[in-house]
C-alpha cells in the first residue's frame, strides 16, 4: 500500500444518500460522498450534493475545498456564507444552522471525530 493517495473518486463506489426527511427544508438534494480514506474518526474524500437545504450540527471538525457549484451556509443566528469554487474553509464542532446547495456542488472535505 502505498503511503500517497490521491483525493478523488477513482474506482470507488459512491454512498448516494439524502438528508433524514426530518431535517429537509426545500428540495430533494441527492448526495454522493466518495469516501477515499476512513481511519476510526478520521475521514476524506470528495462530496456532491444537487440542490436543496437541510438543517446541519456539527459534532467533528471539517475542512473543506469547494470545486465547483455555490452553496450557502446560514448559522443558528442567521448570518449567511456563500460558499463558490475556489473556496476553503472549516466548519466546527457545534456549528447548528441551515446548507443550501444553490448550484450542485463539488467538495473535498477532511473530517477529524
Amino acid at each position: 500500500m502505498s503511503l500517497l493517495a490521491r483525493v478523488e473518486e477513482g474506482d470507488i463506489t459512491p454512498e448516494i444518500t439524502r438528508p433524514d426527511p426530518s431535517k429537509l427544508i426545500s428540495g430533494d438534494p441527492e448526495h454522493t460522498t466518495w469516501n477515499v480514506e476512513e481511519r476510526g474518526a478520521h475521514y476524506c474524500g470528495v462530496w456532491q450534493s444537487t440542490p436543496g437545504k437541510w438543517r446541519v450540527s456539527f459534532g467533528e471538525w471539517e475542512y473543506v475545498y469547494i470545486h465547483v457549484g455555490h452553496s450557502i451556509l446560514t448559522d443558528a443566528a442567521g448570518h449567511e456564507t456563500h460558499l463558490m469554487a475556489t473556496d476553503s474553509f472549516i466548519i466546527r464542532p457545534g456549528f447548528e444552522g441551515t446548507w443550501e446547495v444553490v448550484e450542485t456542488t463539488i467538495k473535498d472535505y477532511v473530517i477529524v471525530g
